[in-house]
């Protein structure tokens, strides 16, 4: 993966100078009063001595044009603008955040920009010598890498430089035949050299964090979570995760995070001629769910707490129950306050599912003893301790659980005798554990009955 000079590109993905950004709020959050430049796209937003800073007026359709014109200058104007419109403070008062729907067309031409890196991030796999380009000598100059600069290594006929010699072996290696195909190898006619690969990478970085910060804004949720190119190549980032730029596949996981409670995973259905279908989608999210980069597991599991809401998308992730449920409570024992948060918070809406899902949680080794040793501990958070103890009620309401949860009786006892914030819990959990499971209204009285 090639190594990004954050001084390129002019700022297009935020202020180089400004601290990472924390999740829930658009990148840049950290920077100086600045970057919080209002923008005004058209004349359809307010007047701009109603906003707050100095006023960016860009008309609607130079952004999208600058952006399909392939042009370096071009592209990076179009990209610093679209971080300025898509900035936003999370309590910031302004009111002119630019929503999609005011700039058509700009979030497929901002995916084209991650698709034509995509195309070209491939690993070389062979090393050859460069090659006089005879052909498309007078095509247009997009500016990305050094190709076509004045001293460039490789040597082009008919430009006055170089030695004679050099010109007659340059026609000589001209006129050697080529290999079927060889124009779509990566030093072929119309492939950029290292820099201009690496300029493409911070491109794609920057339409990237654009398409992430666009995801914070309300307006912009339900146009975003139904376009399934914008899903599929957000999806196909986290797939190359391993090999891909971790800046993209930061974002755009943090982009289908955002949109997780819109998301139907039907729409990948049918899956021709797309790439992804339901199945490769959720094999992605539990391969980034074992990733070995934690803030990647923490966002993860918090998507899959938000896919669940939706009552669609429970017959495609349950068929990979055992394996989730699995990796939670694996991530429950980590040292980490923010892992044992969004691990807690996916189990507990999987939890309120069904009879199955509390069957097969029940059943996961170590889940009743890591639940309550996060509230024991306790969780740094009292929300993430009530949810887990509202995990181990609903888990005791099934009556093919009790043989697992009275091994945890004596536990229960200990929590609800020292600990008074969460006593009726446990109340109630020492209730369904003692009484009878024929007669739920008039069941004998056990000695924790109520």
């Amino acid at each position: 993966m090639q190594k990004r000079d954050q001084s390129k590109l002019g700022g297009a993905s935020g202020s180089s100078a400004a601290p990472a950004a924390k999740r829930g709020r658009p990148f840049g959050s950290g920077t100086n009063s600045a970057a919080a430049v209002a923008a005004a796209v058209g004349g359809d937003s307010a007047a701009p001595s109603t906003l707050l800073g100095p006023s960016l007026q860009v008309h609607s359709a130079f952004t999208v044009l600058a952006l399909q014109s392939g042009l370096k200058s071009e592209l990076t104007w179009a990209l610093n603008a679209l971080t300025l419109l898509s900035f936003k403070e999370k309590d910031d008062v302004r009111k002119d955040a630019t929503a999609l729907a005011k700039i058509p067309g700009v979030l497929d031409t901002l995916l084209q920009v991650i698709d034509d890196w995509r195309e070209i991030a491939l690993p070389r796999v062979l090393t050859k010598t460069p090659r006089v380009r005879l052909l498309g000598m007078n095509t247009a100059v997009t500016g990305f890498g050094n190709g076509y600069e004045t001293g460039d290594s490789v040597a082009r006929p008919g430009t006055g430089s170089g030695s004679p010699n050099d010109e007659v072996s340059a026609q000589k290696t001209a006129t050697k035949p080529r290999p079927s195909g060889w124009w779509f190898e990566e030093d072929g006619l119309f492939h950029l050299d290292e820099e201009g690969r690496a300029e493409k990478q911070l491109c794609a970085a920057a339409a990237s964090n654009i398409i992430r910060n666009f995801s914070f804004m309300a307006d912009n949720e339900i146009s975003m979570s139904q376009s399934r190119h914008c899903l599929e190549t957000m999806f196909q980032c986290l797939e190359d995760n391993i090999t891909e730029d971790e800046e993209l596949v930061t974002n755009a996981l943090e982009t289908i995070m955002n949109l997780g409670p819109l998301i139907e995973l039907r729409m990948f259905l049918p899956s021709k001629p797309f790439i992804m279908s339901p199945k490769r989608v959720v094999q992605v999210i539990m391969a980034m769910l074992g990733s070995p980069v934690k803030p990647w597991q923490c966002a993860t599991a918090e998507l899959l707490g938000r896919l669940i809401l939706n009552p669609d998308n429970e017959t495609f992730l349950q068929s990979f129950a055992p394996q989730i449920y699995g990796r939670l409570v694996d991530m429950m024992s980590i040292p980490s306050s923010d892992a044992q948060a969004a691990a807690i918070g996916a189990l507990y809406n999987f939890a309120e599912i069904n009879l199955d899902c509390r069957l097969k949680l029940a059943s996961e080794r170590w889940a009743i003893d890591r639940l309550l040793k996060v509230v024991r501990t306790p969780h740094p958070v009292p929300e993430i301790c009530r949810k887990a103890t509202l995990i181990l009620e609903n888990l005791v309401l099934e009556p093919q659980n009790k043989p697992l949860l009275l091994a945890y009786e004596n536990a229960f006892a200990d929590m609800l005798l020292s600990d008074t914030r969460y006593s009726d819990t446990f109340a109630r959990i020492l209730f369904e554990l003692t009484s009878r499971p024929s007669s739920k209204v008039a069941s004998a009285r056990g000695i924790w009955g109520m």
